[in-house]
């Protein structure tokens, strides 16, 4: 075995250079210049036909002002803007030095008197949109980079952007305006839509991609489901021949998971969003705009509604139904059908009103049996 400081300990930089380590605090401006590119400056006209807000001057009259940035109540400038959605941060509102504020209606008087009123019924998205405008998603840069392997009758539009090292299969459609990054690995016959972004490291094999869709770093589409038959002499598996299909504007977390269907497809509907670490089981189906969160597990032939939610580390077993605009608590286990509209949590899950009645049943007969003695009987037992 080697003896002495591993080589690595043994590095230093060299005397002409110097390391600089920035002090970092809560409060530091967001859209660092190092990672994102700012638009701008902008009108607080600008701002409001951009939001769709209501413009109210500030009540000082002061003068017009350009803004250059967002940032949060406690450390936005004169010349930046934030906002407020949440009552419990009215203290900070009333310190702020913001020149323009977001906010809802029954707040608006509460904005000091410096700054410029924004007025909007949605002011989180009212903010996403005047974020969007001083930060605009970087543009494609187009062409097919030197290291890129392209299969064999591949078509790919010339606006699209292949990144480093990245592998396309045989007969990959790639639409207009599409950026795949670095290390991403395309199956054959794969078909990916106008204006998709594919991160670094992503794998597709088997899958069709409408427009717009949006994989984050180290999402697997396409891969074999969790399928097998069991026999006495152990398990043989059950060949997964559909595909998954992932409409219009479907975006999928980083290190999330999509299994190809088995005799059908596995589909995820228009405008959903997984989060990071989700993963949807074989022949499962989401319908419109449903939210999947973190560490959730969907698995196979379960159909989701539109807009249903699942909240983080739920799992719900396979071939349930759950309604449109259900609400899936975390934590919850799913066993059965769930119907449309309702609210459930718990494992096995159940409605809001009848789990929180039953906790604090369980709290009451806690409390009965310490104050009987109970407590004390079992603990000298």
């Amino acid at each position: 075995m080697p003896t002495g400081p591993h080589p690595l300990r043994r590095l230093q930089h060299p005397p002409s250079i110097k390391v600089r380590f920035m002090t970092v605090t809560p409060d530091n401006i967001p859209g660092d210049p190092r990672f994102f590119v700012t638009q701008g400056p902008f009108e607080l006209a600008d701002l409001a036909r951009c939001s769709g807000a209501e413009l109210r001057a500030a009540k000082d009259g002061g003068e017009a002002r350009r803004f250059t940035g967002i940032a949060p109540l406690q450390s936005a400038t004169r010349a930046q803007v934030s906002f407020l959605d949440n009552r419990r941060y009215l203290p900070l509102l009333e310190g702020t030095d913001a020149g323009a504020v977001i906010v809802a209606p029954a707040f608006a008087d509460k904005v000091p008197a410096h700054a410029a009123v924004l007025v909007s019924r949605a002011p989180y998205q009212a903010w996403a949109r005047i974020a969007a405008l001083f930060y605009p998603a970087p543009p494609v840069a187009p062409g097919i980079h030197p290291t890129a392997v392209i299969g064999a009758g591949c078509e790919i539009d010339p606006t699209a952007a292949i990144g480093a090292f990245a592998v396309l299969g045989e007969r990959v459609r790639v639409g207009a305006g599409v950026d795949i990054g670095t290390h991403v690995s395309i199956g054959a016959g794969v078909e990916i839509g106008a204006r998709c972004r594919i991160g670094a490291h992503v794998a597709i094999s088997h899958a069709l991609l409408g427009e717009r869709v949006t994989l984050l770093p180290g999402a697997r589409i396409g891969q074999d489901g969790f399928g097998f038959a069991v026999t006495p002499e152990g398990f043989e598996n059950v060949p997964q021949l559909g595909r998954v299909i992932l409409e219009d504007g479907v975006e999928i977390g980083a290190n999330s998971t999509v299994d190809r269907g088995s005799i059908r497809d596995t589909v995820i509907g228009a405008g959903s969003r997984l989060d990071n670490l989700v993963q949807i089981g074989h022949n499962a189906r989401l319908g419109r705009c449903c939210i999947v969160v973190s560490q959730a597990g969907i698995s196979g032939s379960t159909e989701l509604g539109d807009f249903v939610t699942v909240a983080a580390q739920a799992g719900l077993i396979g071939h349930i139904k759950i309604g449109a605009k259900a609400r899936i608590g975390a934590q919850c286990g799913v066993m059965s059908d769930v119907d449309a509209g309702a609210d459930v949590i718990g494992s096995p899950a159940m409605p809001f009103r009848e789990f929180f009645r039953n906790v604090a049943f369980l709290r009451r007969m806690a409390r009965k049996t310490t104050q009987d003695g109970g407590g004390e009987k079992a603990d000298k037992a």
